[in-house]
């Protein structure tokens, strides 16, 4: 008889732990969705005093006021399924380390990765990510519904999206397990929030700010071939807001690309975790 466990089962049981024990403490489940809602919204009245005094961001870059606004939808929604997901559990993976309780992780009947990947959710993420979906429902009905050169909204758009979104969230999940594996060898990574935050800040803005002067280029291609950091919210944001064009066969190339970095991404990560799995030496060692 197979007894391995069921992986949908397992995770739904996370779920379900993870939405009682946040239950259990309302007021601080309702603290934290205030707090991160606070601050996407003075982000977001930031970049609504910006638009008050130009139209774009650049010239000629596409970008204006709502499709920017779709970008910063696209980044919410990222981020926070990031921050649901896998933040609380990769955080905690170099304590699981220091104290010895990444032993019993690999006695259970489970993937490890998978195990230290999903056991906690944090709920409160969910308060952005409901903003998120918010502004970009009020951003598509300004770009489907103004006079000059309105978007045109298909189910094709909307499905290439959600793929592409994954594709973004699944990126960031290959950079942080990655560096949560390095505490097997450097022991206890404290600073492994402080490089997530540095490095992921370079997603957070459209693409056309790096292609002025060298050093922007420099950037633009670290992060783009060496990182893939800067096409996370890139792609599936100009697919909402910039729709390609079929004679555009030169724009197709980012999504061809991003496809070919995710499932790379994922297979590194993969392989690195599992190469400091057999560095670790367990507490009773």
């Amino acid at each position: 008889m197979d007894q391995r466990p069921s992986y949908a089962a397992v995770f739904f049981m996370f779920l379900r732990n993870s939405m009682v024990r946040d239950l259990s403490f309302r007021s601080n489940f309702w603290i934290e969705c205030i707090s991160s809602l606070s601050w996407v919204i003075m982000n977001l009245g930031f970049y609504l005093l910006i638009f008050r005094y130009t139209n774009s961001i650049g010239n000629n870059t596409g970008w204006g006021e709502y499709e920017f606004f779709v970008f910063l939808a696209t980044t919410l929604l990222v981020n926070s399924l990031v921050q649901m997901f896998f933040m609380p559990n990769i955080q905690e993976f170099s304590e699981l380390i220091r104290t010895g309780k990444l032993d019993f992780a690999l006695l259970k009947p489970i993937d490890t990765q998978f195990l230290v990947s999903f056991e906690k959710v944090n709920f409160p993420s969910m308060a952005n990510f409901l903003f998120g979906l918010v502004l970009m429902g009020v951003s598509l009905y300004q770009l489907t519904h103004r006079e000059a050169n309105p978007i045109e909204l298909t189910a094709g758009m909307v499905a290439m999206y959600v793929l592409f979104l994954l594709c973004g969230v699944a990126i960031l999940y290959s950079l942080m397990i990655v560096l949560a594996a390095s505490s097997i060898w450097l022991g206890r990574n404290t600073s492994l929030y402080d490089f997530w935050f540095y490095i992921t800040s370079f997603s957070r803005y459209p693409m056309e700010i790096y292609n002025s002067g060298g050093l922007g280029i420099t950037l633009q291609l670290i992060f783009t071939f060496v990182i893939p950091i800067l096409i996370v919210v890139n792609v599936p944001a100009r697919i909402m807001a910039q729709p390609f064009g079929v004679s555009s066969a030169q724009m197709w190339l980012l999504p061809i690309y991003m496809l070919a970095a995710t499932a790379l991404s994922l297979l590194a990560s993969r392989w690195v975790f599992k190469l400091s799995l057999r560095s670790y030496r367990s507490a009773s060692s």
